[in-house]
């Protein structure tokens, strides 16, 4: 308990710590890569520019739809902003004629 309001860690962090410790001999991290892995692969990837390059007025839905995986819009959104490509996808209005948007 002691250890644990010393580090600012909780009692559990603690534990798993010293099991580790008892079971390896050090309480360094364990592997450098933890959790999950990413749903969208440099396959999905490069299809997405593919897709992008052919059809450059898709939504994410359709994106998503296209190749075919069942993740967020955020994550196929987070993808296209790795691969360098900005995607605005403008609600169907006309468009403004008094204020014209720069380039």
């Amino acid at each position: 308990m002691q250890i644990a309001e010393r580090y600012d860690v909780s009692l559990g962090m603690v534990k798993k710590l010293l099991q580790q410790r008892r079971r390896t001999g050090d309480i360094a991290p364990r592997h450098r890569h933890s959790g999950r892995h990413p749903m969208i692969t440099e396959k999905h990837k490069r299809h997405l520019e593919r897709l992008i390059d052919t059809r450059c007025d898709m939504t994410l839905d359709e994106l998503r739809n296209a190749i075919g995986l069942h993740c967020s819009l955020t994550a196929i959104h987070k993808a296209l902003i790795k691969l360098g490509l900005s995607y605005k996808k403008r609600r169907s209005t006309l468009r403004s004629i008094s204020d014209p948007t720069l380039k």
